[in-house]
């Protein structure tokens, strides 16, 4: 049975006692709520914001839990940089286990991430596994419009990385020109708002 805090923080394993996402602790707690259930480490999927009062609260937090700090930043709206997908990898490659997956909402980013650890962590044989990270519930992934590219990104990625690791094919050969040509070239160009360039500094998106 689900408790409180798990509800609450839209908190769930994706590889149990390995590998956890959840939303931003919003209504506090966080010591507590890492410490409860072993997280040793947090990947900030909103990337690093020493100005806002978020990140200030969840990396004081991860020190009084005794768990490490990652930042790695994605936008759910615009098409990722090899840089913010490298970063991804090195953290997953880099965190302490158990480690948390988090974003705003737990929703968007936080599906995309967990997805692409599940094939990280198993490869292309977990592709059905990866998608499933997706759903509407219970996860609560409910994509606007310029959201529907995360979900896609596994076929593309799938495709072009031809039997190559993830890890492997981010860090050679991934382009988001060429996944913005192949979302468009399938009908899917409203599916996202553009390659990223600069963040959109709202302290809730970041």
């Amino acid at each position: 049975m689900r408790s409180l805090g798990d509800i609450l923080y839209n908190f769930h394993w994706v590889v149990r006692g390995e590998a956890a996402r959840a939303a931003q602790a919003w209504a506090g707690g966080l010591t507590a709520f890492l410490k409860k259930r072993g997280i040793r480490a947090i990947i900030n999927l909103r990337g690093r914001n020493d100005d806002l009062s978020w990140w200030r609260n969840e990396t004081a937090a991860a020190t009084r839990a005794g768990a490490t700090h990652f930042d790695a930043m994605l936008d759910s709206r615009k098409l990722p940089t090899r840089a913010m997908l490298v970063a991804l990898m090195d953290a997953f490659a880099a965190a302490p286990r158990p480690f948390l997956l988090k974003c705003s909402g737990g929703q968007d980013r936080t599906s995309f991430a967990a997805a692409l650890y599940l094939i990280y962590r198993g490869g292309w044989d977990r592709f059905d596994e990866a998608q499933a990270q997706y759903a509407r519930f219970p996860y609560l992934h409910f994509p606007k419009p310029h959201q529907r590219w995360l979900r896609e990104f596994l076929s593309f990625a799938r495709d072009e990385a031809k039997g190559a690791s993830i890890q492997d094919w981010i860090g050679r050969d991934y382009d988001p020109e060429r996944l913005k040509a192949w979302l468009d070239g399938r009908g899917l160009g409203g599916s996202h708002g553009g390659i990223f360039s600069v963040p959109t500094r709202s302290p809730y998106q970041w």
